[in-house]
C-alpha cells in the first residue's frame, strides 16, 4: 500500500472525524461530567474496532447488504443515542464530581461508548463506502492487511480528536460551571436529534 494512497484516504477520514456528530457529543459530555475523557474515547473506538475486525473478516459488505440488519442497527443505535441524550439533559455537568463516584463507573462510561460508535449504521457505511475506494486488489498487501491498515487508522484519528475536543472542553469551561452546564445539554440536545434523524432516515426508507 502506497504512501500516497494512506495519506489520500487520512485527508477524507479526518474531515469525517472533525465533523461534529453523536461521537463528538458524547466526547465533550463526558469531558464535562467525568473526571477523565479517556473511558469515554476508549469506548468509542472499541466500537470501531469491531467494525474493523468485521471488515478485515469481510462481513461488512454482507451486513451493509441487508437492509433488515441495517433497519435493526440504525433503530436500536438511534434509540440508544436519544436514551443516552435524555439521560444527560436530566443530569448536566457537574465539575464537582467525587473521583471515587467517577472511577466506579468507568466501565459503564466506556460501554455507552462502544454503543455510541457500535451501534452507529453510520460508521458501518464508512467502512464499506470509504474503505474500498482506497484499496488495491492488485497489489502486494492483502486486502485483509490493507483493511486493517485503513481501520487503525480511523482509530488513531479518531482518538487523537476525540481526546482533544474532551479535553480542550473541559480546559476551557472547568471554571465556568454555567456555561459547562450549557454545553452538556447541548450535547445531549444533539444526541437526540442525531437519534431521532438517523430514526427519521431509516423508517422512510
Amino acid at each position: 500500500m502506497d504512501t500516497t494512497t494512506v495519506a489520500a484516504f487520512l485527508a477524507v477520514d479526518l474531515l469525517l472525524v472533525f465533523t461534529p456528530g453523536a461521537d463528538w457529543a458524547y466526547a465533550i459530555s463526558a469531558g464535562l461530567r467525568d473526571r477523565s475523557v479517556v473511558p469515554a474515547v476508549a469506548g468509542l473506538v472499541a466500537g470501531y474496532a469491531g467494525y474493523t475486525l468485521l471488515a478485515v473478516a469481510g462481513l461488512v459488505v454482507i451486513v451493509a447488504g441487508s437492509t433488515t440488519v441495517l433497519t435493526a442497527l440504525t433503530v436500536a443505535g438511534a434509540a440508544y443515542l436519544m436514551w443516552l441524550g435524555w439521560g444527560v439533559l436530566r443530569r448536566p455537568a457537574d465539575l464537582g464530581a467525587g473521583e471515587e463516584a467517577v472511577a466506579s463507573s468507568r466501565g459503564r462510561i466506556m460501554l455507552r461508548g462502544v454503543g455510541i460508535s457500535g451501534l452507529n449504521p453510520k460508521a458501518l457505511l464508512l467502512y464499506f463506502a470509504l474503505f474500498p475506494q482506497f484499496i488495491d486488489t492488485t497489489g502486494g498487501w492483502p486486502v485483509a492487511a490493507q483493511t486493517g491498515l485503513l481501520g487503525t487508522l480511523h482509530m488513531t484519528a479518531c482518538a487523537v480528536v476525540y481526546l482533544g475536543v474532551g479535553v480542550l472542553a473541559r480546559t476551557v469551561l472547568k471554571t465556568r460551571p454555567a456555561a459547562a452546564r450549557a454545553v452538556t445539554r447541548a450535547s445531549g440536545a444533539m444526541m437526540i436529534v442525531i437519534g431521532g434523524f438517523l430514526l427519521a432516515e431509516r423508517l422512510m426508507v
